[in-house]
């Protein structure tokens, strides 16, 4: 008895937090598609006016003035319109979780210290209805990073375009990085109650070594697994940690380092150069304070948010406003994504909006458009497929009615690998229901 009511509130808790929208991808292009008479946006090069854009199944086939269109092709008239390609969030839990307040939808950190075979690939939900949500403001493409939770690796990240039934048809690259959330610095808090012991500087020093050793200690025992397989002396248990660590020995992906403070960046840097692996930092705080190590190391930046307040009391409020004007100024290369984590994929929608406060601090408005859709290609190693608008790169792109920076622009078109996306999301619904209720009023 005690049991069958178990099972049955187990169904029923999982029946009222499984649901998925109801907007069905759209079909793959059967026919060429030109868009005519456009302001188009390449990115990579000039702004055409009252262009020709031309692609066929999926792919970007011609861009220019009078395309003539090949028979059967479907004309849409673009007159004081804008073409954009796809942007992309660099740094995101899209699809790990649905409602932060409610445990069973969050799946986007796993317990333990070395999770390094967690791959968001098989935890993704197509179906959440935070990618339509998404989507309908321009964001076409998502980085998804599990992320850390008590422990230093998070895990195996993804990135997908937003349309598709399962995750194989979103999938761009199943395995685009190992993340690591380096290990906090230590610093004496600003409030202490009376009953916690005095702030121990030397033993918080200890406590921080001792996690950068484990760091250290888990790619030594990858490379001795690598070497072992590959002196091929006899059988070895096989260890999907270390599976999951080689193509970061071998440089085939990057490592993806979430570090805030000046000391946790520099060592981070440091330790990546040790280890002779690609890095890419994701950081919100001090890495304009490391510009210049940072820009002789090679290194990318992510920078993980750019309207939010400073991290100390003393720094001035536009510090963390500025962070990617004072990056371009130094050349590092660098993104800009909205926040990553997992309470704020709800938000993700907002991802021009980062970077449009960028431009109102000091960063040329070509740079920030170019931060969220050719850069952050770039860093993630799919710049051949996306990121810009030009021949042979995938048809996924959108349509608007002015600056996709500017909030009050509307999105009024998009398609990803060819495919005509439906815009309706769970606000347009809310929408459309309230403003039924009011006239009936």
């Amino acid at each position: 008895m005690r049991r069958s009511l178990i099972i049955s509130l187990v169904f029923l808790l999982l029946g009222s937090w499984s649901n998925a929208h109801d907007i069905a991808p759209g079909s793959p292009q059967s026919q060429p598609i030109l868009l005519k008479n456009a302001t188009i946006h390449t990115v990579s090069g000039n702004i055409l006016q009252n262009a020709d854009l031309l692609f066929e199944d999926g792919e970007i086939k011609a861009i220019g003035h009078r395309i003539a269109p090949p028979k059967d092709t479907q004309v849409i008239e673009l007159k004081d319109r804008h073409v954009y390609p796809g942007l992309i969030s660099s740094n995101s839990t899209l699809g790990l979780v649905e409602i932060n307040a409610v445990r069973a939808t969050r799946d986007f950190a796993e317990s333990g210290i070395l999770n390094i075979n967690a791959r968001s690939a098989t935890a993704i939900n197509p179906d959440s209805e935070l990618i339509p949500v998404t989507r309908a403001n321009g964001v076409l493409i998502s980085h998804v990073l599990p992320q850390v939770g008590s422990g230093l690796f998070g895990g195996t990240s993804s990135i997908i375009a937003l349309e598709g039934w399962t995750i194989e048809e979103m999938a761009i690259e199943t395995d685009a990085g190992v993340h690591i959330r380096w290990p906090r610095s230590p610093a004496e808090p600003a409030f202490r109650p009376r009953s916690e012991p005095l702030f121990d500087a030397e033993k918080a020093d200890e406590k921080y070594f001792d996690n950068i050793r484990k760091l250290e200690n888990a790619f030594d025992d990858a490379r001795a697994y690598q070497k072992a397989k590959s002196n091929g002396s006899g059988p070895i248990d096989v260890d999907l940690r270390w599976e999951s660590l080689t193509p970061v020995l071998e440089k085939v992906i990057p490592v993806f380092v979430t570090a805030r403070k000046l000391r946790e960046i520099k060592d981070a840097v440091r330790w990546a150069q040790s280890e002779n692996i690609r890095l890419v930092l994701i950081t919100s705080g001090d890495a304009w304070r490391a510009a210049k190590m940072i820009k002789e190391a090679n290194v990318s930046v992510i920078v993980s948010q750019v309207n939010a307040l400073p991290s100390r009391r003393w720094e001035s409020y536009d510090n963390v406003f500025r962070i990617a004007a004072e990056l371009h100024k130094n050349g590092v290369s660098f993104a800009i994504a909205f926040g990553g984590g997992g309470p704020t994929s709800s938000n993700e929608r907002n991802l021009p909006y980062e970077a449009a406060k960028a431009v109102a601090f000091g960063l040329p408005k070509a740079e920030a458009l170019k931060a969220i859709t050719l850069s952050p290609a770039r860093i993630l190693g799919i710049d051949d497929r996306v990121g810009s608008l030009e021949v042979g790169k995938h048809a996924t792109l959108f349509i608007t009615d002015g600056d996709p920076l500017d909030i009050r622009t509307n999105v009024l078109r998009a398609f990803i690998n060819g495919r005509a996306v439906d815009l309706s999301s769970r606000h347009t619904q809310l929408r459309d229901k309230y403003e039924k209720k009011y006239e009936a009023e």
